[in-house]
């Protein structure tokens, strides 16, 4: 289970977050609601600069750490209905927004209803998601999981909001999964602002609507497999013991598909507490705190959360004083780093 305070990443982001939403509001004091709010990483940054704020988050555990850390959180499924109940007890919301959800969610038109009736007229929304065709471009195959039951474009995400009276009117680009976009939305309908009309033409001119590029999409992908399992396979000849970073979703996709194993990793380090002492599905390696994992002396590093690579890179030569080789299976090609 994903928890967002674990990554710096992460948390750097919501500082940025939380500049381009308020950027977008006007300067007045704000109620934000956040649709899947997890730990509440994004609705501190509002809390912190004297904004109210409520999540709601269908993961008991994880609500529970937020409202421990004073982030009012719902441990409910947001929908219409909880949305009604938001804005009966506390009005509607000037800042809407639910970030890395959509594609989760079967009853997306129910979510997307809910967020709806809980801006208030004058209010902005954000939804943020994977971008399609940033896992084309870079070969994210490692995102299709059981989990996603959606994969949205631009002119996708524009036409379901549409469906419920929300305009799309401006977007940024975000780091996170690799390339994601932020697509800001309201009631009234305002004009489209230039890095949206960008973005859709030149989506448009990609082709990402094609079968025939998904095809190719598929084809890269059974390569890149091959590549990345003769990569992990040199290095045992050589020898070298292996320990994977990152125990996420998407990491099961990427080592079930290449046929990596407990035969071929001692571990996987992870610095989510509530998945250490569990095993991969599938692949049967076992998921350690980093500290554990370190203390095996590594000849080399699989980088499966290869989207944090920056951040994971530093900490392998800062904390753990890591020297090596680092294999970073995406994007595109699979590429070794020697440290």
């Amino acid at each position: 289970m994903w928890v967002t305070g674990t990554s710096a990443t992460a948390k750097d982001y919501s500082r940025t977050f939380y500049a381009e939403a308020t950027k977008r509001c006007g300067d007045r004091s704000l109620f934000a609601v956040e649709v899947a709010s997890n730990d509440g990483t994004f609705l501190r940054q509002f809390q912190e600069s004297g904004h109210r704020v409520l999540g709601v988050d269908p993961a008991k555990n994880i609500a529970e750490i937020a409202n421990e850390q004073g982030i009012e959180t719902w441990p409910e499924f947001f929908g219409r209905a909880v949305a009604e109940e938001i804005t009966r007890r506390y009005g509607q919301a000037d800042f809407v927004f639910a970030r890395n959800v959509l594609p989760h969610v079967a009853h997306v038109h129910d979510v997307v209803s809910g967020m709806g009736h809980c801006l208030s007229a004058d209010g902005i929304g954000a939804v943020e998601f994977h971008y399609t065709k940033c896992i084309v471009d870079g070969l994210h195959y490692d995102s299709v999981y059981h989990e996603h039951l959606f994969y949205f474009s631009i002119k996708s995400m524009v036409y379901l909001l549409e469906r419920h009276g929300l305009r799309a009117f401006d977007l940024i680009e975000s780091p996170i999964s690799g390339g994601s976009i932020v697509l800001y939305f309201s009631k009234d309908k305002k004009p489209r602002l230039r890095a949206l009309r960008e973005k859709l033409e030149t989506e448009a001119q990609s082709g990402l609507g094609l079968q025939a590029t998904w095809e190719r999409f598929a084809e890269r992908c059974f390569a890149h497999r091959d590549r990345l399992a003769a990569l992990v396979r040199e290095e045992r000849v050589r020898g070298g013991t292996i320990i994977g970073y990152g125990a996420s979703a998407r990491s099961s996709t990427l080592l079930n598909l290449c046929g990596i194993n407990d035969r071929q990793l001692l571990c996987i380090a992870d610095q989510n507490p509530l998945k250490h002492d569990k095993y991969t599905a599938g692949t049967n390696v076992p998921i350690v705190p980093p500290e554990v994992a370190f203390s095996k002396k590594p000849d080399a590093v699989l980088l499966l959360a290869w989207n944090f690579k920056d951040e994971l890179l530093a900490l392998l030569k800062s904390k753990f004083q890591f020297h090596g080789t680092v294999i970073t299976p995406l994007p595109n090609d699979p590429a070794v780093i020697v440290l």
